[in-house]
């Protein structure tokens, strides 16, 4: 299967409601349309996860992540241009997503993603795609496709092909919520 093909198959199930296991610019991720309020749910319950704890999202471009917010800060953009590893950034009044993917301060977690694959899937999706680790909540974050566990490949609709074979590190993004008075907290470094 070429990766055109890989993508076209994920955002058809997407577009369906359905939830995909995919690589992303950090560890293979479970995800959905974060517009769909049912699938988000879907993610909640595979993960085994309370939904009061925000899931993150992907985006291709700094253009699109501005879509999801009533204001992005400058310092946001500064972060986005700055750092080098992959940096989730929370900010505050998200709009234009599923209801259950928004904290309970009105904020969200979103990534605009470098890596190939998951841009790509994002560009041609045209909105976000939830991103959280392939691993019931607790467990170790699958860096590879070999790690990702029966439970959570039979859990969802569509498994994408592209770098199952790719067995190299990977982490977790960093993760930096942006308050509406300028404070910077970091989450996860």
């Amino acid at each position: 299967m070429t990766q055109q093909e890989d993508i076209k198959n994920a955002i058809e199930c997407m577009r369906h409601g359905g939830v995909i296991l995919y690589p992303t610019d950090t560890v293979w991720g479970i995800g959905c349309d974060a517009t769909n309020e049912k699938a988000v749910a879907k993610v909640y319950e595979i993960k085994q996860r309370d939904d009061s704890k925000a899931l993150i999202c992907l985006v291709d471009s700094d253009n699109r992540m501005q879509r999801y917010f009533r204001n992005v800060p400058k310092v946001a953009w500064q972060l986005v241009e700055t750092t080098v590893k992959p940096t989730t950034i929370i900010l505050d009044d998200a709009v234009n997503v599923a209801d259950n993917l928004i904290a309970e301060d009105g904020s969200l977690a979103m990534r605009i993603t470098q890596e190939a694959f998951s841009k790509e899937l994002c560009y041609k999706f045209q909105k976000p795609i939830v991103s959280t680790s392939a691993n019931v909540s607790g467990e170790p974050a699958a860096a590879n496709y070999c790690d990702i566990s029966e439970e959570i490949l039979n859990a969802v609709d569509y498994v994408c092909w592209t770098r199952r074979q790719e067995h190299k590190p990977h982490t977790p993004s960093s993760i930096i919520k942006l308050g509406k008075n300028g404070e910077v907290t970091i989450i996860r470094k």
